[in-house]
Order: structure tokens, then sequence, then C-alpha cells
């Protein structure tokens, strides 16, 4: 990883690892004032999310990217 905003990056691919999150909680739970901090914008661009559409509206998915992110990154327990 490089960059200081990569383990952020890291973190919301986690969270939305554990299990696929509604588009707006994402960007409730990850929102930032900084504009330097773009975690969302930088996990999309990057591939490792994506929006889906579903009956319960946009969900947040980690992409094949997303997990061979995760996998080349993983953090010890």
């Amino acid at each position: 990883m490089t960059g200081t905003a990569d383990p952020l990056v890291l973190d919301l691919v986690e969270w939305i690892g554990r299990e696929p999150r509604l588009y707006s909680e994402v960007i409730e739970t990850w929102r930032t004032s900084c504009p330097r901090l773009t975690i969302w914008g930088d996990a999309v661009d990057r591939g490792y999310v994506a929006r889906m559409p579903t009956v319960e509206g946009l969900r947040v998915m980690v992409t094949e990217g997303g997990a061979r992110f995760l996998r080349d990154n993983r953090r010890g327990s």
C-alpha cells in the first residue's frame, strides 16, 4: 500500500466486505469534511467497490479487485 489514505481505504473495503451495505449507509458512515480524505472516491476509482441497484436501493459491494486488495493486504488478527 502507498499513501496515507490507503489504511482508511482498506478499512472501508473490509467493512463493506463483511456484508453489502446500502449506499446511503456507506456515505453517512464514511462522510468527511476534509477534501484531502477522499476514501470513498479512492475506493471507487481503484475499482475496489461498486454500487449495484437492488429492490432495497443502491447497495455497495466489494468487487473482484477489492477482494484481491483485501487478500494482498490482510492484517494480522
